[in-house]
């Protein structure tokens, strides 16, 4: 996620499982237990799913793009 200053925070997306209810709190709070500060994401998106290649592997990039365009920012190449 773009910031001012430091040049990107950290920032989660997260697909829950059928049946299962967390907050962004509730991640965070969980984040903060199993992780250093400086990996605890700022931030929880929700989404029905991730984009994957063909062989599953999460499409990060993609997700990096989608974010910065949501922020009016230009895609890095």
């Amino acid at each position: 996620m773009p910031h001012p200053i430091k040049g990107e925070e950290v920032k989660a997306f997260v697909v829950l499982r059928p049946g299962v209810k967390a907050t962004a709190e509730d991640i965070i709070a969980h984040c903060r237990t199993q992780l250093a500060p400086f990996k605890v994401p700022k931030d929880i998106e929700f989404r029905e799913s991730l984009p994957k290649t063909l062989i599953g592997k999460t499409l990060r990039r993609q997700l990096a793009d989608e974010d910065r365009k949501k922020h009016g920012q230009v895609a890095a190449t």
